[in-house]
């Protein structure tokens, strides 16, 4: 019990870490250039703090994988479409910014697709 909560928790963390990635990479491409890669501009930082207080709160977060799969949409109507714009342009630049992550998020989504066509 104590090990899924400790596993629960860590994937927690590496959602939001690769969600605020994703939104770092979207903002310094479309919105601005800063010289920390922390700097996000005010929308980009709105929608990142909103994406990680969803993830948060996301009850399925044991046992999902991705939110594109899940029955519960935890965002909202206009934040997902957000979000699906922001990976489907930023997604492809973590191949540049962050390959390990990239790879195993494809990976990831790779294994799901199948286990969810099952």
């Amino acid at each position: 019990m104590i090990n899924d909560s400790i596993r629960t928790a860590e994937k927690r963390h590496e959602e939001t870490k690769t969600m605020r990635k994703i939104i770092r990479i979207y903002c310094h491409g479309h919105h601005h250039h800063r010289q920390s890669e922390e700097d996000l501009c005010p929308s980009c930082r709105d929608l990142a703090d909103y994406a990680e207080s969803r993830i948060a709160h996301c009850p399925h977060m044991e046992k999902k994988t991705f939110c594109k799969f899940c029955k519960t949409h935890c965002y909202a109507p206009s934040r997902r479409e957000d979000i699906r714009r922001i990976m489907r342009w930023a997604g492809p630049r973590m191949l540049i910014h962050d390959p390990l992550s990239a790879l195993h998020h494809m990976l990831l989504q790779i294994s799901s697709h199948f286990r969810h066509k099952l």
